[in-house]
């Protein structure tokens, strides 16, 4: 006779295994977040106007990781001291838009994003805001004024609080369009590269910047500058003035902006009903690569 009195085995008592799986779970994922972040591409939010007309406060974009190959700036964090070199580099090409951690062992945790204009051994040099590479100016096209919605994220305002968004060349560009809503008129020029390769900047005048002697970008370096000209702490700016101090190394180089994911305006309230509108429904999905005349 079969005995049916069969008794179920007692319940593991093994508790603390079961927890030490999930951390170990948890660690891993963190782990492929980090590496995703570091190797392949991660989000990066615009904090001012340096980049406008092209990049506004307010952006998400993503940035990729492996277009130029991998370096001590393609980490997500720098928690170890500076490693120089690059692995399956790549140069960019003129005209990128690029993720880069200026010079200086202080500033390693800062991440900026401007321009690629010259390549090693390119000669630059700016006279009256204009551009000159290899001894020929950058075709420039005046394209007149452009009214550019102000919102919580873009004020306009050459009195802001903030200094990183008191340009003074927002004075007096504050304007009531026709249909009662403020606006910013704001002048752009339209540079284009011998290749075809074109992007809008923003012109205010005169500035310190206008002019810089002929420079010659050294190896393995890059000279980068931002599209809002006039205010601007790139290349040309030093680096006590928390600009590039000249071209930087090409190890410095982060990653290479791709698109917009989304945008936002910077109105939003506690209120739920105001996140939906707060959002730029025409920046999401706008490409940051630079259009090729035909």
């Amino acid at each position: 006779m079969t005995d049916t009195n069969l008794t179920a085995p007692p319940p593991s008592t093994r508790t603390g295994i079961r927890w030490l799986a999930e951390i170990r779970g948890i660690l891993m994922l963190l782990l492929l977040v980090i590496g995703l972040h570091s190797l392949i591409a991660k989000p990066f939010y615009i904090p001012s106007e340096s980049m406008m007309p092209g990049l506004q406060v307010g952006d998400r974009l993503v940035v990729s990781k492996y277009p130029y190959g991998w370096s001590y700036a393609s980490a997500s964090f720098h928690l170890l001291p500076f490693v120089k070199g690059r692995l399956f580099g790549r140069m960019p090409d003129r005209g990128d838009i690029v993720i880069v951690i200026p010079p200086g062992a202080d500033r390693r945790g800062e991440d900026l994003i401007k321009r690629v204009i010259g390549l090693p051994g390119d000669r630059i040099q700016l006279s009256g805001g204009r551009v000159r590479l290899n001894g020929k100016p950058i075709e420039t096209r005046d394209m007149g004024y452009r009214l550019l919605p102000i919102d919580g994220n873009f004020r306009c305002d050459a009195h802001d609080p903030d200094p990183e968004r008191a340009f003074w060349g927002f004075a007096g560009a504050r304007v009531i369009g026709n249909d009662g809503k403020a606006y910013c008129r704001l002048h752009m020029l339209r540079e284009t590269l011998p290749g075809g390769r074109y992007w809008d900047t923003l012109d205010f005048g005169r500035s310190e910047e206008d002019d810089f002697p002929p420079y010659t970008v050294p190896a393995g370096h890059l000279f980068l500058l931002g599209d809002n000209r006039d205010n601007s702490a790139d290349s040309r700016v030093p680096l006590e003035f928390h600009g590039l101090g000249g071209a930087v190394p090409f190890e410095n180089i982060g990653g290479r902006a791709e698109f917009v994911t989304f945008s936002l305006k910077g109105d939003a309230t506690w209120n739920p009903l105001s996140w939906f509108s707060a959002f730029r429904g025409d920046r999401a999905g706008t490409s940051l690569r630079p259009e090729t005349a035909h």
